[in-house]
């Protein structure tokens, strides 16, 4: 079996732009230029036969895949997609304590500490034990070979560590920005990456 995963971010939200922390509990929308980098995303990719979209059950990614669900492409939501809990500091603005608790448990992090979480909020470990529940499912469904994925940065991250037996605590590695582009393919029981981090569909909005 062979099958190709199109992993991209959602489109930008106001609160990405004003530094207010959103995880899996904050249900934001797309702003103006979240739906201007959806729609250059669709413009450079509409002509990938996909099989099925999966988002997350996060409004931002829903929104974000909107022109393919025109195109009658069948969608799901999974849990498993949502965003890691960022706990306490949801809905906060990354004010001088909201950044100084981040950074050390971020750096606890980059120390193999991925048990660690943010007061009410995820772990590393805890959001791949919903990952791969959600992996797991996608690779089940026999008839679908090519599949884009809508989730979130923090989550993507982690996920692609875990997928490509990469190190949990050097998840940074792999950066994003909003519908930045991942490609991995999965044969004979093991991911690879395909493209790494594209963002050309951006230039041109860009250079506006």
């Amino acid at each position: 079996m062979k099958k190709t995963f199109y992993f991209i971010r959602h489109g930008q939200t106001d609160l990405n732009l004003r530094g207010i922390v959103q995880g899996r509990g904050v249900n934001s929308p797309l702003n103006e230029n979240g739906f201007r980098q959806a729609q250059a995303f669709f413009d450079a990719y509409r002509d990938v036969p996909f099989d099925k979209i999966y988002t997350s059950t996060l409004l931002r990614t829903k929104q974000t895949v909107v022109p393919f669900l025109d195109l009658g492409i069948p969608m799901e939501e999974i849990e498993g997609l949502d965003e890691i809990s960022w706990g306490i500091y949801e809905g906060k603005e990354q004010d001088e304590g909201t950044m100084t608790g981040f950074e050390k448990v971020i750096a606890s992090w980059r120390n193999n500490e991925l048990d660690l979480s943010i007061e009410d909020g995820e772990s590393p470990n805890q959001l791949v034990i919903r990952q791969k529940e959600a992996i797991s499912y996608m690779l089940s469904q026999s008839d679908e070979e090519t599949v884009l994925v809508c989730m979130h940065g923090r989550a993507m991250r982690i996920l692609l560590c875990h997928l490509t037996d990469f190190p949990l605590c050097q998840m940074d590695e792999f950066p994003h920005t909003n519908t930045a582009l991942y490609i991995l393919d999965y044969e004979n029981g093991r991911f690879s990456v395909v493209d790494y981090y594209n963002t050309k569909h951006l230039e041109n909005l860009e250079n506006e």
